[in-house]
């Protein structure tokens, strides 16, 4: 008996958490070259399952768990990942035969009243600020140029750390028990967050250190005032990736302003540098969305490709939304940016839609 009531005691202070979104829609989406039309994934926010737990073990101290895996629920794979921050990490599979991986997040943490140590695959510090200063979140077709640029860093790529990072350890300072980087706590919040690439030192061709990086956010949150600054750096023999940004927003009450820019460099030589200015609108039952962003690069001609998004979110309930947006892209210097899949041209323009449902569980 004494035991039991033990046991009992012990999961009365541990809570987990199943959670999930289903977010698909219709895209069509036409070039100087193409046109193409597709049920797609993740329209205004990410398709994903997770499961997270805590433990209060007393004393202001806690233990977390979070395993996030992303779900292409038009086609019913998951997300890929990668195990060392390097193309040699990347999980290699077929059309139609990916697995479900943790790949969004898989972390392990402790927490006091100090901050959080979190350990394991997570997102970077410098991603924060693209999706929380985008109306849009940098998700489906109406992102932000600085995440589907086609510039020095490839945000998309398993094998970029401009998003998440393999073998990870972070401190985090006021988010709260288990929060996200995007979260962050009034006043002052930060981040530090180091990776590995985990080869040996002797490894081929000076590449020991290849998949090794650092990051930092540091953010202010006070009232309608939202402000960050974030940087990265990721080794590579090859050229050392990096990246920083700066973004901030003001809620008016009847909408609220963001803006964003960022300067990403691989090596010496090859530099890009991007801006957004948006706004969200409360609205019948919704919200409207608006945003121009651009991103440009030091290559020859200074490719450039700037975007207009405009889009609309209905509340149907808590839990569920049908929304739609639209998109523009328009090239110059040589840029061949395109949207939905469609095949791009240098200087040509691109345009395309989303109409789709999200259900949040």
């Amino acid at each position: 008996m004494a035991v039991l009531a033990a046991s009992g005691a012990a999961m009365a202070q541990s809570s987990v958490t199943i959670w999930g979104v289903v977010d698909a829609g219709l895209t069509q989406a036409s070039s100087a070259v193409n046109k193409r039309t597709s049920l797609s994934t993740s329209g205004i926010s990410s398709s994903q399952l997770g499961f997270r737990g805590t433990e209060d073990m007393g004393g202001g101290m806690a233990a977390h768990f979070w395993l996030e895996a992303a779900l292409a629920n038009d086609t019913g794979e998951g997300g890929r990942s990668n195990s060392n921050n390097q193309a040699t990490g990347s999980v290699a599979a077929a059309a139609g035969q990916q697995g479900l991986t943790f790949a969004r997040r898989s972390t392990v943490s402790l927490s006091n009243a100090m901050g959080e140590i979190r350990l394991g695959r997570d997102y970077t510090p410098q991603f924060w600020n693209h999706t929380v200063y985008d109306p849009f979140g940098t998700n489906g077709i109406g992102t932000n140029q600085m995440l589907n640029s086609g510039g020095p860093i490839t945000p998309g790529s398993t094998t970029s750390t401009y998003v998440r990072a393999s073998n990870s350890i972070s401190f985090l300072y006021n988010h709260g028990k288990n929060a996200t980087y995007a979260a962050g706590g009034t006043g002052f919040h930060a981040a530090v967050q180091t990776y590995y690439g985990e080869n040996v030192s002797t490894a081929a061709g000076n590449t020991g250190d290849d998949g090794n990086g650092t990051g930092i956010r540091v953010g202010y949150n006070q009232g309608p005032i939202s402000v960050a600054y974030a940087n990265s750096s990721t080794t590579y023999a090859a050229g050392n990736v990096k990246s920083s940004n700066i973004g901030g927003a003001y809620n008016f009450g009847v909408a609220r302003v963001m803006a964003q820019t960022t300067t990403d460099k691989v090596g010496t030589a090859l530099e890009g540098k991007g801006q957004l200015m948006g706004v969200t609108v409360p609205m019948g039952g919704g919200t409207f969305k608006l945003a121009s962003s651009q991103y440009e690069t030091n290559a020859a001609g200074n490719p450039t490709s700037k975007k207009m998004a405009v889009g609309y979110v209905l509340d149907l309930s808590k839990r569920t939304a049908v929304y739609g947006t639209y998109a523009r892209v328009t090239n110059s210097g040589g840029a061949a940016q395109a949207l939905g899949g469609t095949t791009g041209s240098a200087n040509g323009s691109s345009k395309g839609t989303d109409i789709g449902v999200r259900h949040v569980f």
